[in-house]
């Protein structure tokens, strides 16, 4: 009789991680908390250690058709560096491995390395190690960032109460547009390689996927304005998705109003041109890196004050799910879509 054997694919990258790690016990009091949230927290002595890695793999995160290698490698940082701040914590060091095929010359990874040279000077952060290995193809960039902060401001997904004001820190969707560009001249190009590329002058949606940037300047905001979010997750995954993380992390629902959502103006102009609904981009798009977190009414002022920074919904009973309130009037429920819902093939 045949073993039962699973698809991957019917469990989804999170249902994944937690089956495969459902059964680990933490042996370890420096272990304040592993598995679940952008960071793992560390505690030696007084200051929590916040950990987080990423792994970003040739064909399924970036294609160098269109990712030039000193912006693949700042993103490689940044996009680490965003799961930091999404701590509410400090970036200070990170270490990178490759593993790269023997089509990479020595010059194509030096350009690599200037990227991540470039983030690390505009971060303020240390290349403190890694590891080089080959592989039968293609590269595999892992980043692992480390940073600190103060446990009293250590900031979780699991935190979110009812009746918490949901705030986002910046524009939504811009990251996905820049993408369907990249993807367009990509297709246009292999038709016929002599032609010149159209970027029709996109610079900020394409700068969105090519060139992300980690809000470390939130983690100052809250700061001046004393403020500690009640729960917070970047936006990788797509607004939609993130949303149910910190909804699942803290047993609360929440709902988005339609008309709050922020878009650029470039990007929804770009989203109509390409036959697309702005805020599905914004809802599902992922790769903003923006900070989606929820504060206590009582805070609601300091938000207020705070450079682009949105108030975008609220926290609401378990009970009532995770909905968008359209500009019609209606009420329709979220999925979790993000990533996959775009994917053009498995």
């Amino acid at each position: 009789m045949s073993k039962k054997v699973t698809d991957v694919n019917t469990l989804g990258e999170f249902g994944l991680i937690d089956h495969l790690t459902k059964d680990f016990q933490r042996r370890n009091t420096t272990t304040k908390v592993g598995i679940g949230d952008d960071a793992a927290v560390l505690m030696y002595g007084d200051a929590p250690i916040v950990v987080s890695t990423d792994l970003l793999v040739e064909g399924i995160h970036f294609d160098l058709i269109y990712s030039p290698l000193k912006h693949l490698g700042y993103k490689a940082i940044v996009v680490n560096l965003s799961d930091i701040y999404a701590m509410n914590a400090r970036p200070h060091q990170v270490t990178v491995s490759i593993a790269i095929s023997s089509k990479y010359s020595v010059e194509a990874l030096e350009q690599l390395y200037a990227g991540i040279k470039e983030a690390c000077r505009i971060y303020g952060v240390d290349l403190v190690g890694g590891d080089t290995t080959s592989s039968p193809r293609g590269m595999t960039i892992s980043v692992t960032a480390i940073g600190t902060t103060q446990e009293e401001k250590i900031t979780y997904r699991s935190g979110a109460q009812k009746g918490d004001i949901l705030c986002v820190s910046g524009n939504l969707g811009g990251a996905y547009l820049g993408l369907q560009i990249l993807e367009r001249e990509k297709q246009l190009y292999l038709d016929n390689p002599g032609i010149q590329p159209d970027l029709e002058e996109q610079k900020y949606v394409l700068e969105r996927q090519l060139k992300p940037e980690a809000r470390k300047d939130m983690i100052d905001h809250f700061d001046k304005a004393q403020l500690v979010p009640t729960a917070m997750i970047d936006v990788s995954d797509g607004l939609a998705s993130d949303l149910m993380h910190i909804c699942k992390a803290s047993g609360v629902g929440a709902y988005i109003e339609e008309t709050k959502i922020p878009l650029n103006q470039e990007a929804q102009l770009l989203a109509l041109k390409f036959q697309l609904d702005p805020v599905t981009t914004a809802l599902n798009g992922g790769e903003d890196y923006e900070l989606l977190f929820t504060i206590k009414e009582a805070d609601l002022e300091k938000i207020r004050l705070m450079p682009s920074t949105y108030i975008i919904g609220e926290i609401t009973d378990a009970k009532d799910g995770v909905t968008l309130h359209t500009n019609g009037g209606n009420i329709h429920p979220l999925k979790a879509q993000g990533w996959n819902h775009f994917k053009q093939e498995e």
